[in-house]
Parts: C-alpha cells; sequence; structure tokens
C-alpha cells in the first residue's frame, strides 16, 4: 500500500514558476511514478512520468517546460514547471505504478492567471 500526498500548487502568473512535490509512504522505488491533471471540463491527461531508474518522459504540451524527478531517499517526486501558461491550470496529481498496483494522490490545484 502507498499513500501518496502532493504540495506545492497555487496561484502563479504566466510565465511564471512552480514546484510540485508528492510524499509517498511505502517501497517508493519500485514504482513508475508520473504527473497527471486534470482541468474542468477535461480528461485527465498525463504530463510526465519518470520509471525506477529514473527515465523521464513528457507529454508535448508541457515538454520544454516541466521536468519531472525523483529523490528515491526521501521518497519524493517533483514537478518542475517553468513558463506556465493559462492553460496549465488543473488540478495535478501523483500517481505511482508497478504492475496492478495504481496508487493516487488527492490532488493539488495549480492556476495560472494574471
Amino acid at each position: 500500500q502507498v499513500q501518496l500526498v502532493e504540495s506545492g500548487g497555487g496561484l502563479v502568473q504566466p510565465g511564471g514558476s512552480l514546484r510540485l512535490s508528492c510524499a509517498a509512504s511505502g517501497t517508493f522505488s519500485i514504482y513508475t511514478m508520473s504527473w497527471y491533471r486534470q482541468a474542468p471540463g477535461k480528461q485527465r491527461e498525463r504530463v510526465a512520468i519518470i520509471t525506477p531508474y529514473g527515465t523521464p518522459n513528457y507529454a508535448d504540451s508541457v515538454k520544454g517546460r516541466f521536468t519531472i524527478s525523483r529523490e528515491n531517499a526521501k521518497n519524493t517526486v517533483y514537478l518542475q514547471m517553468n513558463s506556465l501558461k493559462p492553460e496549465d491550470t488543473a488540478v495535478y496529481y501523483c500517481n505511482a505504478k508497478k504492475l496492478a498496483a495504481d496508487y493516487w494522490g488527492q490532488g493539488t490545484q495549480v492556476t495560472v492567471s494574471s
């Protein structure tokens, strides 16, 4: 069983930056970790993923602006978000997955607005 707690969301102006954190309990290092987001009226989409070995991948919409990283010693995954745009506004969720095991955090709101 893994529990995930996100933090770091908030209100930021266009062009600004935020860093989201996701603290995990349990055996964190064996899980593939992802960040998803869901905007009002839209489907949840994956924006970034990182393997247990640290290999990242990104959605085209955030490539070059967002960076996912993990610190296994601290059981934490991060999402550094730069050059934020109004269309990045969403609830951001942390996900841990390995085979049939699939865990979600409660989400953190990110609002990009002037």
